[in-house]
């Protein structure tokens, strides 16, 4: 009977050992870390396995490298390109129990920022500007800013055409997001000043009074340009290409000039009037101040003249090719004016005064009232000579008494005759005593042009 009841307590702790038998509870979980934060490829995640429960696992690491592991914790995984990703741990244990977790990670792409443009044209304004992109990326954001441009700024992979209508330099700023990372690449567009247009100009040396026939060089200070129109109406070519012309104007008349400045982006013109005076086929030169000789030898006050330069010279100022052009020379014994007379340029060595190379003679009538010579031309003559017509008939020879100094009193005329033929008066009007260092005379001078 004992063993009967021992057996059956057996039994019963057996059976209801089986009965109260559970399985150990299964969870899946995990977390990574994506190294130094940065989801742009390359992207390296490490995992930690906070899975409880388990006694086998099973990652999946779809797109990375490795693909796939089996250990509880799988060390490194490397992705190398852009996309959405899933990663799977299985989780099992020896009585069968299973749960799986996923989790998504979306890989960036990496930027790599680049962009370039092309001028249309030239950088005279208005510049244009076309952009081309040349960076590397999917998934970018793209945000263009354009300092002093048209568009301002613009939001997308490629801009449309900027331009820029004023003179200076600006930045064209490229700015690049991915989701996490930030770029920015910054050019410069230079555009230069814009066209100016503007002339003016200068007659060549004899035609200082804009008398007919009127050489004139045109001086063309236009800026930014590469060529050049001139309307020359009544010259001798009418118009012109050239960026500084010269013209001439045989007639008078007030005439237009018109210049137009272009380049390949736009034309600019600018017009002024000359006036052309008639002929009087006479200077006149007015306020001339030539020094007595000691004056011009320590070189003071010039006594060398030239009408064609219409400029006093001392000796040491004169090349042979200046000499050839000096007219009259003007000999003052002293400062007291005592002793006065024009001589030629020839003969200047005969009275102290340096030789001028190729100097030619010139006829001075110092004296008309010892001359006997008929001649009888007054002040009066000489304030009312508006052309050469009473020049014309004038005989001008050399005299010994012609050539006779005068004395300090003024006013004296002084009739001469170049070498090369002009007939001309001098009007002596001050004589001035500064001492002999600045003592000199101031005249004026009406002289016929040379013929062309």
């Amino acid at each position: 009977m004992k063993r009967k009841l021992l057996l059956l307590f057996i039994s019963c702790v057996l059976l209801g050992s089986c009965y109260t038998e559970t399985a150990v509870p299964i969870t899946a979980n995990f977390e990574y870390i994506v190294k130094e934060q940065d989801f742009s490829v390359p992207v390296i995640l490490s995992f930690h396995n906070s899975s409880t429960g388990g006694d086998q696992y099973f990652w999946e690491f779809v797109g990375g490298t490795p693909g796939s592991s089996q250990d509880k914790n799988p060390g490194e995984v490397f992705y190398d390109k852009p996309g959405i990703y899933t990663i799977k741990l299985t989780v099992t244990n020896i009585d069968g129990e299973k749960d799986i977790v996923e989790r998504q990670i979306t890989i960036l792409d990496q930027i790599r920022i680049d962009f370039d443009y092309q001028i249309e044209g030239s950088n005279y304004p208005p510049v244009a500007i076309d952009i081309a992109n040349k960076t590397q990326g999917l998934g970018l954001d793209y945000h263009w800013n354009f300092e002093g441009g048209l568009p301002a700024e613009f939001e997308g992979v490629v801009p449309p055409t900027v331009i820029y209508e004023n003179p200076g330099t600006y930045t064209v700023t490229l700015t690049v997001k991915n989701g996490q990372d930030v770029v920015e690449l910054t050019r410069e567009v230079r555009v230069d000043p814009d066209i100016v247009v503007d002339f003016d100009w200068d007659p060549i040396s004899e035609d200082y009074d804009y008398q007919a026939p009127v050489v004139l060089n045109l001086k063309n200070h236009s800026e930014n340009a590469t060529s050049y129109q001139w309307s020359l109406v009544g010259t001798n070519i009418n118009q012109s290409v050239e960026q500084h012309p010269t013209v001439i104007y045989n007639a008078a008349g007030n005439y237009q000039i018109k210049l137009t400045a272009s380049n390949d982006k736009k034309s600019l013109s600018k017009i002024k009037t000359i006036k052309i005076h008639e002929d009087t086929n006479l200077y006149v030169l007015e306020n001339i101040k030539l020094g007595i000789s000691y004056a011009h030898n320590t070189n003071l006050i010039p006594a060398f003249y030239s009408t064609k330069y219409r400029k006093s010279f001392f000796s040491n100022e004169l090349t042979p090719e200046l000499g050839k052009d000096i007219d009259l020379a003007f000999y003052g014994l002293n400062s007291d004016f005592t002793t006065n007379k024009f001589i030629s340029p020839d003969k200047t060595i005969n009275y102290g005064l340096p030789s001028i190379a190729q100097a030619t003679p010139t006829v001075f009538v110092n004296s008309q009232e010892l001359c006997n010579c008929g001649l009888n031309f007054s002040e009066s003559d000489f304030n009312s000579l508006n052309t050469d017509a009473a020049l014309r008939n004038l005989s001008i020879e050399y005299s010994a008494g012609g050539d006779q100094k005068f004395n300090q009193n003024v006013p004296r005329i002084v009739l001469f005759k170049t070498a090369d033929g002009r007939k001309g008066v001098i009007k002596v009007k001050q004589m001035v005593n500064q001492a002999n260092a600045g003592s000199h005379i101031v005249c004026d001078i009406k002289v016929q042009k040379k013929k062309r």
